[in-house]
């Protein structure tokens, strides 16, 4: 295959022909090609020309760029454009981009935990309301009771299941012992007492 020098140089005549505008025919004359990898052709702005690169990464000229180069490679074509003229810079960009990636995956596993752990407890949460939704004769304290026995092990349950005690997990385990206690006519701190103590933590 070509390398980027080379592309570009076949490229680079159609597109300036393909497009209109004083800034993006600048933006495409200063345009460096830094490197040809995997089929990604990088071409470089020099630091500081944001405008630059803006014209480059619009879509309808970065589609054409990408068109005309693949055409002239002979095989599919995607184009980066990247702040800086050199391979160290391409290699700074590189670096930059895999540490976002790495960000943006640490950020989606602890969203996807949280989801977890907040259906979890959801789930909990529904069940105690259609279980006390269910009592018959709510007013009778006996029937209030095997409610109250029987909530306290489902939660207990729950909390045992737990993989980790993070903020929003110990939120909405709160949440559902309010919810019991609300129910029970019983203060909180008695009924977290009482499930953390099946569930082994007391």
């Amino acid at each position: 295959m070509q390398d980027a020098v080379a592309i570009w140089k076949e490229t680079l005549p159609t597109v300036l022909h393909g497009v209109t505008g004083r800034g993006v025919w600048a933006a495409l004359n200063a345009a460096v090609p830094i490197a040809l990898e995997e089929g990604l052709l990088v071409l470089g702005v020099p630091q500081g020309e944001n405008e630059l690169g803006g014209h480059l990464r619009m879509p309808q000229t970065q589609r054409l760029i990408e068109v005309t180069a693949s055409k002239a490679a002979n095989s599919a074509i995607r184009v980066r454009v990247i702040d800086g003229t050199t391979s160290e810079d391409f290699e700074r960009s590189k670096r930059r981009e895999a540490e976002r990636r790495r960000m943006q995956e640490a950020e989606m596993t602890k969203l996807r935990a949280e989801m977890e752990s907040r259906t979890n407890w959801e789930g909990v949460y529904e069940q105690l309301s259609r279980r006390y939704a269910a009592i018959t004769n709510k007013s009778l304290p006996q029937n209030r009771a095997r409610f109250y026995e029987d909530a306290i092990s489902l939660i207990a349950e729950a909390r045992q299941s737990q993989e980790k005690y993070d903020d929003m997990g110990e939120r909405n385990f709160a949440r559902c012992l309010e919810r019991l206690a609300q129910y029970a006519d019983v203060p909180a701190a008695i009924v977290a007492v009482e499930v953390l103590k099946k569930a082994g933590e007391l």
